[in-house]
């Protein structure tokens, strides 16, 4: 069966083995071939090592298929498998023995948000709706999420940004699969805090849909008549982000806290990309007025050569400087880099926030076959073993980095959008996975 056969049948009724799948993505993700190298803390995992784990999970995952969660068809089906497969696939690149209070234990610290990094170019390769990839996405980088707030008995705002980066139903079958395809002691422990998670997300009406956001967009629609899209966004977004901190508890609290942002504001729009992605584009037809701090540029302009990398401490310097000077003169401003690092974009975004600027991460997610071949057309092509150093390193970013999140495809098309009104307000059919 050819690979895109092989995956349309996840979304029927495919009950593939790890090997098969092994077969079918091990070219596409090469760290699958690398599980059965891969061991585990024998305590939590006493099955043994990372490819006897997944090849559990997955089968404990048909079983609640064919049972519990029948009801779990079609792309989400096919997005429950995959994240089945590839839940753990940083473990070879995080896996190391520690000492924990005397004892050696095996750890893998990192390796759900560095699993999402890994598989968010390569996903794209493969024959798949962008629903799924995002899915998919969601489920790597958040597994470990659901009992770890129920054991940090985290509030609800904790619960609405995790509805905003993966489908809580389908995390819950997941985690559920996750625990029972393996050995240890406490799996009765284990599985209660997950009922506990889907009796939370339940409560918060966050488990198949993210209906706070949909009921706040309805609750503030009566107060932005008259607004601009972008100032009714400001307004949503950041009583979206006051809820999920804690630090208001009504919509009210939300316009009120936003009057004084209305008469003029800032915005700044933070560029996320390898290589190739499409970001100078973009800007060309989204901000021709807007400023555009663009770290080649300076390079450019302080060394002579825009792949010159001497003087980064004095080009840091002088584009936080000029950052800072369109602020007070609350201008849109681009900010122009590929921004792989979180530390290096939430520095940025920092100092937009001490300046009350409305914050737009914008991530341009292509695949990683296209972006080697449009490296190659741009004006100025980075070497591949550059680029392929950016795709091993990168650091996907995620919604609650700014106020508002943008994800442009290959074609420069916005393909997702968080912390906007105008979807939230009249999309209703809209899932957790694309608020």
């Amino acid at each position: 069966m050819n690979r895109k056969d092989w995956l349309a049948s996840l979304a029927v009724d495919a009950t593939p083995t790890i090997e098969d799948c092994i077969e079918q993505l091990g070219a596409t993700f090469p760290l699958l071939y690398q599980y059965k190298e891969t061991e585990q803390d024998p305590q939590w995992h006493a099955e043994g090592d990372v490819y006897i784990h997944t090849g559990m999970v997955l089968s404990e995952l048909y079983v609640l298929l064919s049972n519990e969660a029948s009801h779990i068809t079609g792309e989400s089906r096919q997005a429950l498998i995959l994240g089945a497969l590839l839940h753990d696939i940083a473990k070879p690149m995080t896996t190391r023995r520690k000492e924990v209070k005397g004892v050696e234990r095996v750890v893998a610290t990192g390796h759900e948000a560095m699993g999402r990094s890994y598989v968010a170019h390569r996903l794209l390769n493969l024959e798949l709706s962008y629903s799924v990839v995002d899915s998919v996405m969601g489920l790597v980088g958040e597994h470990h999420m659901p009992k770890l707030l129920v054991i940090k008995q985290m509030g609800a705002g904790e619960y609405w940004k995790l509805a905003r980066k993966a489908s809580m139903e389908l995390l819950y079958w997941l985690e559920v699969a996750d625990m029972k395809g393996r050995i240890c002691e406490d799996l009765n422990e284990q599985l209660d805090l997950l009922a506990q998670f889907r009796l939370f997300c339940e409560e918060y009406q966050l488990w198949k849909e993210h209906k706070p956001l949909l009921q706040l967009a309805a609750d503030m629609a009566p107060h932005l008549v008259g607004l601009d899209e972008t100032t009714k966004d400001m307004v949503f977004a950041r009583t979206m982000r006051d809820f999920e901190e804690g630090d208001i508890s009504t919509f009210e609290e939300g316009i009120a806290r936003t009057y004084s942002y209305r008469q003029g504001f800032s915005e700044v729009y933070v560029l996320y990309g390898p290589s190739g992605s499409g970001k100078s584009t973009w800007i060309e037809r989204f901000g021709p007025e807007c400023e555009v701090i663009s770290l080649d540029e300076l390079r450019a302009e302080i060394n002579g050569d825009r792949s010159n990398q001497a003087n980064i401490g004095k080009i840091l310097n002088t584009a936080r400087e000029r950052l800072k000077t369109y602020l007070r003169a609350k201008k849109r401003v681009i900010w122009d880099a590929t921004n792989l690092r979180e530390d290096f974009r939430s520095l940025i975004c920092r100092i937009a926030f001490d300046y009350h600027a409305f914050v737009t991460m914008v991530v341009f997610h292509k695949s990683e076959n296209q972006l080697f071949v449009d490296n190659k057309n741009r004006s100025y092509p980075v070497p591949e073993m550059v680029l392929r150093s950016q795709l091993d390193q990168l650091e996907w970013p995620v919604p609650e980095e700014a106020h508002r999140y943008w994800v442009i495809d290959h074609q420069g098309n916005t393909i997702k959008q968080s912390g906007s009104f105008k979807r939230n307000n009249c999309d209703k059919t809209t899932g957790s996975i694309n608020n």
